[in-house]
């Protein structure tokens, strides 16, 4: 599957500034931070099938966090460049920032993704087969 990168006019302006220009949404002020539904959530950008509702918790943060990828192929990785010592997440394809990932989560591997609601699309669980995730249902049984 070719992925293209996204221009301004298929994104908001804030999903574009966050998968495209590694800005950082306003906590507690997004979509799904607080979202309890099950489901999986995908790249805005790509489909990529990145998190699923079962590793979500909250984290006080204020945005989606997760205590690891649904399939960690479809996320790389790689220290920040600004110096700061984080570790920022990105979809494998499509390469949309999604957030960074902390050693401070939940767990055995205490991990938490947090990552911005700008960069994903949630899909419910009643939704998979008819958006093309049917494969993720068994998730949810």
């Amino acid at each position: 599957m070719e992925i293209k990168k996204k221009s301004k006019k298929d994104l908001t302006a804030i999903q574009y500034a966050v998968t495209q220009q590694c800005s950082t949404e306003p906590p507690f002020k997004n979509e799904y931070w607080n979202n309890k539904k099950e489901g999986i959530y995908v790249d805005i950008v790509s489909g990529e099938p990145l998190f699923s509702s079962k590793d979500k918790f909250d984290s006080g943060t204020g945005w989606p966090s997760f205590t690891k990828p649904l399939d960690k192929k479809n996320v790389t990785e790689k220290e920040d460049e600004d110096g700061s010592g984080r570790t920022e997440v990105k979809s494998k394809k499509a390469k949309s920032h999604l957030g960074h990932v902390f050693n401070d989560g939940p767990g055995s591997k205490g991990l938490r993704y947090c990552i911005n609601s700008a960069s994903l699309k949630f899909i419910p669980k009643e939704d998979l087969e008819k958006e093309g995730y049917a494969k993720y249902k068994k998730l949810f049984k």
